[in-house]
């Protein structure tokens, strides 16, 4: 096939001299940086709280193949994001050698590679590739013992050194790979041959070997590639984002779709329990790179928006990495002498805080209430009620109330309550007193939760939503970013810009510009890449085209070529593969250029384009158990419901225009209506 147009195929002849941008094979359990000799493996940490980081997990995968010198070698590198695959390809006149590496989509707990060598002319003498391998079974993380070899893999397993809390649990890690040699050599009378290799790691030995013999069987069978790209392209199937617009723009999609969905939890294997998303995705994040693959709340509010729209079950997923370790916030909570549950500004296995500077966990506590927004926002795009009920997230909604509740002080003379004492999301400034994004993302769901489950609402919660102090400059029509912010104060990163969007603080249009224009010549152009995606779709919500592609032009900086792994920052440091800096741009497409915004009754839509994008076709967009094919052009918006849920039945749904009309959307009709703003809605009229 010819990949040269297709943006979603990455090809080089040359790979990055950085080594960390080097692209990332992962799934949801499993991860690595390919030619690298370490793998990761999720939830699998060592160390003591302030010091726990990701346990380095011996690879077998980060092999290189070499041929003897000869005098034409050709070489190219590919990262294909429709197969999930990477591959380096050797080209000599007589023969094409070809290595190709994936983390199987479907059995999370294997990833595999393949080399083939095939005879190009009609010679007869045998061909040979050497493999260097970097692999030495032992970790610095890991207490390995080797084990007795099965069906032909050899066996390693053994547990990490030190528990995130004292007495706390230990993870085990049990390794199976197909031993690699030295070389592989086609014979004379062969035109071409494939060998393949296997590695499973997993937390048990029965695990380890029931996904080794799986993946044996498939091989046997011939269709372990084949499973893998089923998998992994009914996937991309399902989260498609195709756009017409600047090559650029469309790779830079391509790529984040691919990073971010490796990230997340297949549709088929919901019994491995998820372990959240770190920024540097789970190839990275060994000691002292990449934050240590801990979880921030770049999981809950710059990814986990694009992941509900598209995948709800992953979605889901990622609420209940967070009710998993709601005992750990519980105690976070109660070791700062409040009530309720505190999430870790870093979060590892335990949800106890594991950041190695106290000041961000003592402080920057805006992440409790991002967590529950990410639940918020579920809640009102699935109406899932059994999540609250039965899977303990009321639990974490009354957890997080309580907490805000404890750490709000009432104020005398503003007659409103205050939170003393934190950091914003701009790190610049720490000790302040009501963070206008911390305080607004305060509380703002519990009551309504509450109410819908038919519990009593304490009337504390509504209180203390009610009389918050968000600041607000009256004379200048703006939002300080705190008490005595003063204008021209540098912002380390999107911070008073995100009331408008996530958070939809209300406000007239002309606070919403006045937000957009105080903040953005402040905040500093080397600060993290999702910043300039929160200005982009403040804009494009004004319908200030060129100024939002303005900023969206400064996520480019953050690309590196030539497999388009981000970077947190444009000179390049900071954490690599940086998924939040693409979460925050996915937000642009999906978000920004839609109008989508959830809210408890409605998706409301209403389309911007810059002037070089002509198309955007999402498919498909969840909302109450409805799949949506959603195609947007400049003059008309066209829906289709491709599927409906039966169990719980899916909400008849329609669109609705400003103007008045309606729509309904039946399954496998499409409707269309001009370009403008509306929203989509629960039918009134009728029953599933």
């Amino acid at each position: 096939q010819d990949c040269r147009g297709d943006p979603g195929v990455f090809t080089a002849t040359a790979l990055p001299g950085d080594p960390r941008l080097l692209p990332t094979v992962t799934n949801a359990f499993l991860g690595t940086r390919v030619f690298r000799d370490i793998l990761h493996a999720a939830g699998v940490y060592s160390g003591a709280a302030g010091d726990t980081h990701r346990a380095d997990v011996p690879s077998p995968l980060g092999l290189r193949m070499a041929a003897p010198t000869a005098p034409s070698l050709a070489e190219s590198f590919t990262l294909n994001t429709w197969t999930g695959t990477f591959s380096h390809t050797i080209r000599s006149p007589g023969y094409t050698a070809t290595h190709q590496l994936y983390a199987h989509h479907s059995l999370v707990h294997l990833m595999a590679f393949s080399i083939t060598i095939e005879r190009l002319d009609a010679s007869t003498h045998p061909i040979t590739i050497q493999l260097q391998s970097l692999f030495v079974p032992q970790s610095q993380d890991l207490d390995l013992t080797p084990g007795p070899d099965f069906q032909g893999a050899h066996y390693i397993y053994g547990q990490t050194l030190v528990p995130e809390v004292e007495g706390g649990p230990r993870p085990t890690v049990h390794m199976l790979w197909t031993p690699i040699p030295p070389s592989l050599t086609l014979a004379g009378e062969e035109r071409e041959r494939c060998w393949q290799f296997l590695t499973a790691v997993a937390g048990s030995e029965e695990e380890a070997k029931r996904s080794y013999s799986a993946g044996l069987s498939l091989l046997a069978a011939g269709s372990l590639l084949r499973s893998h790209l089923r998998a992994w392209a009914a996937l991309r199937r399902g989260c498609s984002v195709e756009l017409d617009g600047p090559p650029a723009l469309r790779q830079a999609l391509q790529g984040c779709l691919y990073y971010l969905l490796s990230a997340i939890p297949p549709r088929d294997s919901p019994a491995v329990p998820f372990h959240g998303i770190s920024p540097g995705g789970l190839s990275n994040g060994t000691r002292g790179e990449d934050y240590w693959g801990h979880v921030f709340w770049d999981q809950d509010t710059w990814m986990f928006p694009n992941i509900l729209l598209l995948y709800p079950e992953a979605a889901r997923a990622i609420l209940q990495y967070r009710i998993r370790t709601l005992e750990g916030a519980r105690r976070n909570a109660q070791e700062q002498g409040y009530e309720g549950a505190k999430f870790p500004w870093e979060s590892a296995a335990t949800g106890r805080e594991v950041c190695p500077e106290e000041i961000y966990g003592a402080q920057e506590i805006h992440v409790t209430g991002d967590v529950l927004m990410a639940f918020e926002q579920y809640y009102c795009t699935t109406q899932d009620q059994k999540l609250f009920r039965e899977d303990g997230g009321w639990e974490l909604v009354e957890a997080v109330a309580q907490y805000w509740c404890s750490r709000m002080v009432w104020s005398e003379e503003e007659q409103l309550y205050h939170i003393r004492g934190v950091m914003p999301p701009d790190e610049y400034h720490s000790q302040v007193d009501n963070s206008a994004y911390t305080n607004a993302v305060a509380l703002n769901f519990a009551a309504d939760m509450a109410r819908d489950l038919l519990l009593p609402v304490p009337e504390e919660w509504e209180d203390c939503a009610r009389r918050i102090k968000v600041p607000f400059d009256e004379e200048r029509k703006y939002h300080p970013e705190y008490d005595g912010y003063s204008p021209g104060e540098p912002v380390k990163q999107a911070d008073v810009v995100l009331l408008g969007f996530p958070l939809m603080h209300p406000m007239s249009a002309e606070v919403r510009r006045n937000d957009l224009e105080m903040y953005e010549p402040v905040t500093d152009p080397a600060g993290p890449a999702m910043t300039w995606s929160m200005f982009a779709v403040g804009w494009l919500e004004l319908k200030e085209l060129q100024r939002a592609w303005s900023q969206l032009e400064k996520c480019f900086s953050n690309i590196t070529e030539p497999f388009k792994v981000w970077v947190e920052n444009s000179d390049g440091s900071g954490a690599v593969n940086f998924l939040t800096g693409m979460g925050g741009f996915l937000q642009v497409v999906l978000f920004g250029f839609t109008g989508f915004r959830i809210t408890k009754s409605s998706l409301l839509f209403d389309p911007a384009f810059p002037d070089s994008i002509t198309k955007l076709k999402i498919c498909s967009i969840s909302y109450l158990g409805n799949r949506l094919e959603v195609t947007i052009t400049r003059e008309e918006i066209r829906m289709e419901v491709t599927e409906t849920s039966q169990d719980p039945p899916a909400s008849p749904l329609e669109a609705v225009l400003e103007s008045g009309q309606r729509f309904p959307l039946w399954e496998g009709q499409s409707v269309s209506f001009p370009t403008a703003p509306g929203w989509i809605q629960r039918s009134p009229s009728r029953t599933p």
